[in-house]
């Protein structure tokens, strides 16, 4: 889950960093922080493990632009 700054292309630039690793996004939900209009935490959901590298790749560089993030959960994928 994380949470932007409210500006355009905000969402776009926070989604390219798991296009350019080549990780597939299976959900993305939006809700309402509670804090202020207009404020959203996002939760996502991809392929791949944390500790995958270019997933690991992907988290870091979220992690610089936004205001809020927490990895809730990673599992194995199921075989």
């Amino acid at each position: 889950m994380f949470s932007i700054k409210d500006r355009v292309g905000a969402l776009y630039d926070m989604l390219a960093p798991f296009s350019a690793q080549g990780i597939n996004l299976n959900r993305l939900d939006a809700r309402p922080s509670g804090r202020k209009v207009w404020d959203y935490v996002f939760f996502l959901d991809m392929e791949g493990h944390i500790e995958d590298a270019k997933v690991a790749a992907a988290i870091d560089r979220l992690r610089v632009d936004c205001m809020f993030l927490k990895v809730l959960g990673s599992y194995p994928k199921c075989q």
